[in-house]
């Protein structure tokens, strides 16, 4: 048990947390424990039964059947893959922008009157890791083909147009549009304008102090460089532009020297 829990830990938080979330919703309802028509997104419930949990609750309610098993692996790797590599030691920033996205599904699939948002949250999440792959990359599909990265969420798409039909391909269009909106808002203007930290910390992309705090971080991003932890980096030519502004010295100081010969 203790080796359980041990690598239940290893696991990112916000990934730990979508997970367990899924797990948590599904399973009562699969064991009968739970009504599904309790977990579903209904308009009505929320706005004049002021049941605000199925906001929640609609997120990772996933399928009642053995579907559940590749939505669950899904979730688990897209999610791990974002916040070990492209939000390393930044959960906090993760955990806000994923909440941003999620409102945001709510709103989009409002039109089609979507009772689950479960598979266009896999959508949202599959597009931005894939966006953010290297240029080149490979994935497969099912284990059976292998394709370029960059194609897996529409075939990811076209396989929910084969299995669930044009209500189901809905869902994952709008999980698409909302993933696409992430990457260009926090990592897309950065890739263009100098880097991708400029892009993914400017303005609502950083998380809230308390919830930085909440998660035990305490890292700050200044203008001039790019703070990861407790080192700061800075270019060479912007430090001694820097030194040179404000009149300050820098580097060692060897003296005057004498010419070669004199005594």
């Amino acid at each position: 048990m203790a080796e359980i829990l041990t690598e239940i830990r290893k696991i990112p938080p916000v990934t730990r947390f979508l997970v367990a979330s899924s797990l948590g919703i599904t399973l009562p309802a699969i064991l009968h424990l739970v009504s599904p028509w309790r977990l579903v997104f209904v308009s009505q419930a929320v706005i004049k039964d002021f049941e605000f949990w199925r906001l929640y609750t609609s997120c990772f309610f996933g399928s009642m059947n053995l579907n559940y098993i590749f939505e669950l692996a899904m979730l688990y790797r897209n999610s791990n893959a974002l916040e070990t590599t492209h939000y390393e030691r930044r959960s906090s920033d993760y955990a806000w922008q994923l909440f941003l996205a999620s409102l945001a599904l709510v709103g989009v699939n409002r039109p089609i009157q979507s009772y689950t948002h479960t598979r266009a949250l896999l959508h949202t999440l599959t597009y931005l890791m894939c966006s953010l792959s290297p240029p080149g990359a490979l994935t497969s599909v099912m284990g059976l083909i292998t394709i370029p990265v960059a194609y897996f969420p529409y075939a990811l798409l076209g396989m929910d147009l084969l299995t669930g039909g044009t209500s189901a391909a809905a869902q994952g269009v709008s999980g698409m549009l909302v993933g696409h909106a992430w990457w260009w808002l926090v990592w897309g203007s950065g890739i263009g304008s100098g880097g991708v930290e400029q892009g993914m910390y400017a303005g609502w992309g950083r998380a809230p102090a308390w919830l930085k705090s909440w998660f035990g971080e305490r890292e700050e991003y200044g203008r001039a460089g790019s703070r990861r932890g407790a080192v700061q980096a800075f270019a060479p030519r912007q430090r001694a532009e820097e030194a040179a502004a404000s009149g300050r010295v820098t580097g060692h100081s060897w003296g005057s020297g004498r010419r070669l010969g004199e005594s």
